[in-house]
């Protein structure tokens, strides 16, 4: 019976906890606290040291429902992840997620053996825990959080944040080895089966997507069967991968990935069922890390968790993003921009908790340090994200105000999707907008009252219209459903002061207002001399053509669609004083080059020997010709010489 009641009060005290921290997002939403914060506060306040005084110290049981719950976030990250996002940021994205975290966790060590009583091992183990970003942290900011990311910048963080884990678990797990048998062929025998785990991994999580997608759209259930299908399948490929001695993390990802951007029935109440799902895993996540800590032995650790938290947030992870983004295009603020949203969380807590399990002398220590460095981490980083990217120019301001719209399920193979709008007052529809062609209207909902098709061309605030549109469609129907934004200055002098079609002419632009443009992409149309200069275009894209500016303000697919033209643009920011772009770099490395050329060149000039200088001799001035005495020889004739035949002198005249 006391058994009974013991079980009770834990569901009692855990439903309370969940519903708690759910409440308290009305407090982040107010205060700009970051919630997974105030999460990770919940389950410190009821822990052992603080009002709730729950004590548990349950390793494994943490570790297992950090794993559980972390795998749901990475398949719900994956399935969100539209492919569009790898073709921006698929390279910048994987050497963050790779190369990235092993300078991150090689700097941290150097200043965890500096300040910690603990040897290099344990100290690039600690580097390891707190190497990898959060992908809960990273997503909830930036999808949640009602900032208008760049969509490059966005990607690059989404993609890094959901495929950094595997290699922070093999760091980790390869020094906790190191740690146990310390001998340096331990850990490079683990770099093969890194590979392996790698390679498996994601070819398990890709077939497994593949046959997510496959099963749900061809077997028949209850529909609120295919998202708990759909989830119990995401969870038998990570542990099914983790069993086989492949990463788990990663195929749970790429299979969400894989899924995520197929057509499957019920798709929408599946996303639907996987926003709640991953919010209660998040919370549940971290108020089981926070019933784990104790905060009063942070205090011994706390100055030096202070320090590495100081040199990771302002040192380490600026400068391995800076190194990682060098060979690709991006600018100073956007390299500015990833470097400061690397956000810890609830990874590098339940990475922390493995050598604790692991019975490593210093686990506690880690443990500690690893916490204090995610709340820092936290405070410092999230609460800033927003302002940080205002003072960046990351912010893509909104042109669309709220929609009210609700995606319906149809049987079979659906080339079209049944969607509900409300109509908004500010709408175009509602001020007499009618709808395209392609919309097929089923039904008109007004007051309570069921009207027929064609009252869809005259629609009222606050009607709810049943149509019938193909996928790719229902973002233009948004435009038409979706309450209008009044644009503030700084908005309305981002997407410019006239709007152009992205198929005008280079040329006709030229004419029209007088600029100067490049001979060879004169015969361009806008949208080919954007993608010409950046590749694959994005909102926010800016070129400059003599005293005007042109700004990508839409984009369809890979293409940009519409062109803003800013008549009085302001003058250039002037640029960071710090990490260069690979192209600055390369053109500072050429003029370094180039001088030191130039005064090895003057120095051996110097030290070339010179001949001597030779004075020459003055001689006296020569003397003027006398005449010579004539020969007696020469006066006296020759006999035959100029004489007659019988040697006579020859006649006068």
């Amino acid at each position: 019976m006391a058994q009974l009641d013991l079980i009770n009060v834990v569901i009692l005290i855990g439903a309370g906890l969940i519903v708690l921290s759910a409440l308290t997002s009305l407090l982040s939403a107010r205060l700009g606290v970051p919630l997974l914060l105030i999460f990770l506060c919940v389950g410190l306040l009821a822990g052992e040291d603080g009002p709730g005084g729950i004590r548990f110290d349950n390793a494994p049981l943490a570790f297992f429902i950090g794993s559980a719950a972390l795998a749901v976030i990475l398949f719900d990250a994956g399935f969100e992840t539209p492919w569009r996002s790898y073709r921006l940021a698929a390279g910048p994205g994987i050497l963050l997620a790779t190369a990235g975290v092993v300078v991150t966790s090689s700097l941290v060590a150097v200043v965890a053996h500096w300040v910690l009583p603990i040897d290099w091992t344990t100290s690039f183990m600690l580097g390891a825990i707190v190497a990898s970003t959060d992908s809960a942290a990273v997503f909830l900011l930036l999808r949640l959080g009602g900032i208008g990311i760049r969509d490059r910048v966005r990607s690059t963080l989404e993609i890094e944040s959901g495929s950094n884990d595997p290699i922070a678990v093999f760091l980790v797990l390869g020094l906790a080895a190191l740690a146990v048998n310390p001998d340096l062929n331990s850990i490079l025998s683990l770099v093969p089966t890194f590979l392996l785990q790698l390679g498996f991994g994601a070819l398990g999580g890709a077939a497994g997507g593949w046959g997510i997608a496959w099963l749900v759209n061809r077997v028949k259930l209850e529909e609120g069967l295919y998202p708990l299908v759909v989830i119990g399948l995401a969870l038998a490929i990570f542990g099914a991968l983790n069993a086989l001695g492949a990463s788990g993390f990663l195929g749970v990802y790429v299979a969400g990935l894989v899924a995520g951007n197929k057509k499957l029935y019920g798709g929408p109440a599946i996303r639907r069922f996987q926003v709640g799902l991953t919010w209660l895993c998040q919370i549940g996540m971290f108020l089981t890390l926070g019933l784990l800590a104790t905060p009063s032995r942070f205090l011994e650790v706390l100055w030096q968790a202070g320090v590495i938290a100081f040199v990771l947030i302002l040192l380490a992870r600026p400068l391995a993003a800076w190194l990682c983004l060098l060979p690709f295009n991006f600018g100073r603020r956007e390299t500015a921009f990833i470097g400061w949203v690397g956000l810890r969380g609830a990874v590098s807590i339940l990475l922390a908790i493995v050598p604790l399990m692991s019975g490593h002398p210093d686990g506690e220590i880690l443990f500690n340090v690893a916490f204090i460095v995610v709340i820092l981490s936290l405070v410092v980083q999230g609460w800033s994200v927003r302002p940080m990217a205002k003072l960046l120019d990351q912010i893509v301001p909104k042109r669309q105000g709220p929609v009210d719209r609700v995606e319906l399920a149809l049987p079979g193979e659906r080339a079209v999707e049944m969607v509900v709008y409300t109509v908004h007052p500010q709408s175009p529809v509602a001020r007499g907008q009618h709808l395209p062609r392609w919309a097929r209207p089923a039904l008109v909902l007004r007051d309570g009252e069921e009207l027929q098709a064609e009252a869809a061309q005259a629609l009222k605030a606050g009607d709810h219209l049943y149509l019938f549109a193909t996928p790719d469609k229902v973002p233009l129907l948004d435009r038409l459903f979706a309450g209008q934004v009044e644009l503030p200055p700084a908005d309305r002098e981002f997407f410019g002061d006239f709007a152009l079609a992205a198929d005008m002419p280079l040329s006709r632009l030229a004419i029209e207002y007088g600029l100067p443009v490049p001979a060879d992409s004169a015969g361009l149309a806008l949208s080919a001399y954007f993608e010409a200069n950046f590749g694959e275009v994005e909102v926010g894209d800016r070129l400059r053509l003599a005293t005007v500016e042109l700004v990508v303000t839409e984009v369809e697919g890979t293409e940009a669609r519409q062109i803003g033209l800013v008549l009085d643009p302001p003058l250039p920011k002037r640029p960071l004083p710090f990490l260069p772009t690979g192209a600055e770099l390369k053109s500072g490395i050429a003029r370094l080059l180039a001088g030191l050329a130039a005064r090895w060149a003057a120095h051996r000039a110097r030290r070339r020997p010179t001949p001597p200088i030779v004075e020459p001799k003055l001689l006296p001035p020569p003397r003027a010709a006398e005449p010579e005495a004539p020969s007696p020889l020469a006066a006296a004739p020759v006999a035959g010489e100029n004489s007659g035949p019988d040697g006579s002198d020859p006649p006068a005249g």
